[in-house]
This record gives structure tokens, C-alpha cells and sequence, in this order.
């Protein structure tokens, strides 16, 4: 009966930890493989000041911001006699500061941000990092003059969503079904670029990663724990028998 006891103590001390260490993994996941950029959004006026940043990332010093311009990769740093640190891109350009940016340091390589500068009048405001599931989400079209309380017309996809007096649309309780290509427009002022919005599971793929290893464990457990009181049983049988003889 002791021995019972301790064995099913000690495989659920194996189940506590296994799921601690996948949702440890999770939060990892979750929150530290993107760089920060700021403003948080994806599109940008002509002439604004951007900074794109990896301090902190996974506890780590020493980060890199690269970009991807025009097919061609390069370190994007606040000085050229550094390649680590913050990147501020001062005057933002349509042209060279469009494109991919990532942070490295090491071996170590975070996912990439796309940020869009526009010389148009009109831009969307869309989260630049992935939003997860269940989330709401809102979208805000703007002009460089003003930024609120414009009509506008929101489409995914080339096709037409809704329209707002405030020039803002929200997403609620975001889904995967809502990834696509968002884009805006103001009567009289224009149309913005189209900005991808990504949504991520990592909720959902956590739990099932959960219920995977709990279903595994109790399958591989469950055996042993019965070919174990299996072997009680003949033990008890045998010792049943020598008492008899």
C-alpha cells in the first residue's frame, strides 16, 4: 500500500513539472521573439520618426536590428560605429526604410516585422506584432492631419467591410478567420496601403500540448500502474499457495 502511494505521488510530481515546462515554453513564445517598434503600428507617414528595438529580448544583451530593403539585408543601428542598440530611423523614407526587420544576436534570430512608409495622405493603423486569438483588435484610419473622427471605409481582401464615422473598426473577439489584408479609406483624402494582420493560436496550441502530454502520460502510466497490481496479485497468490503446502 506504501509503495502504491509512492509511486502515484511521484508520477504526478512528473506530470506538475512536464506541464510546468510547457507552459514556461509557452510564455517564451509568446512574448519574446518579436522586436518592439515604435509607434506600435505597421504603416508610417513619410518624414516620422520610427525605433525599432531588441533590448531584453529573452534576457539577453547585445541584440542587432537587421532590415531587408530591397532585397538586400543590412544592420539598421542609431550609429554606424555600432551595430548593436536601438534602431532610429529619424526621417522615414517610401523607399529605403520599407521592409523586413528582424533582431539577432548570436545564433539567436527573432521573427520579422514588416513596416510600410507611405508618401500618401492616408495611412492604417494595424497592430505591427501578432495579435492572439479573442483579442479585440481595432483598426484606425487616419490622415497626417488629422486623427480621429473621419467617415471611413474598412475592406479585408479587396472587399468591403463597413464604414465608420469615427474612422475606427474593431475586431471583436479576433480569430484566425480575420487574418488578411486590411486597408482604409477617407472620402477626399485617399487610400491607405494594405497591411497583413496575423493572428496566433498560442493559447490553443499550448493547451493542446497539454492534453497531448496528459493523454500520453496517463496512456504510458496507466499500463505500468496495471502490470504492477498484476504482479501484486501473483506475488499474493504465490504466498497464498506456500501457506497451504
Amino acid at each position: 500500500m506504501e509503495v502504491t502511494a509512492f509511486c502515484i505521488r511521484l508520477l504526478l510530481t512528473v506530470l506538475l513539472l512536464l506541464v510546468a515546462q510547457v507552459d514556461f515554453t509557452c510564455a517564451q513564445k509568446a512574448d519574446v521573439v518579436f522586436p518592439q517598434v515604435v509607434p506600435n503600428r505597421e504603416q508610417h507617414f513619410e518624414y516620422e520618426s520610427i525605433v525599432i528595438s531588441c533590448e531584453g529580448l529573452e534576457g539577453l544583451t547585445g541584440w542587432r536590428v537587421m532590415r531587408k530593403t530591397k532585397g538586400s539585408v543590412i544592420t539598421c543601428a542609431s550609429s554606424w560605429s555600432t551595430l548593436s542598440g536601438p534602431c532610429q530611423i529619424k526621417n522615414a523614407f517610401p523607399g529605403p526604410d520599407n521592409g523586413e526587420y528582424w533582431c539577432e544576436t548570436g545564433r539567436k534570430k527573432s521573427n520579422t516585422v514588416n513596416i510600410t512608409v507611405t508618401a500618401g495622405s492616408v495611412i492604417l493603423e494595424s497592430p505591427v506584432l501578432p495579435v492572439t486569438e479573442g483579442d479585440n483588435v481595432t483598426l484606425c484610419c487616419r490622415t497626417k492631419q488629422t486623427s480621429s473622427n473621419l467617415n471611413a471605409e474598412f475592406c479585408k481582401d479587396g472587399h468591403f467591410m463597413e464604414s465608420s464615422s469615427t474612422g475606427n473598426m474593431t475586431i471583436h473577439s479576433v480569430s484566425r478567420s480575420n487574418e488578411g489584408l486590411y486597408k482604409c479609406s477617407i472620402s477626399g483624402a485617399g487610400e491607405s496601403a494594405e497591411s497583413w494582420l496575423t493572428v496566433r493560436g498560442e493559447t490553443q496550441q499550448c493547451f493542446n500540448s497539454i492534453c497531448s502530454i496528459l493523454f500520453q502520460f496517463f496512456s504510458d502510466n496507466a499500463l505500468i500502474f496495471v502490470k504492477f497490481q498484476v504482479l501484486k496479485l501473483k506475488r499474493s497468490i504465490t504466498n497464498a499457495n506456500r501457506l497451504h503446502m
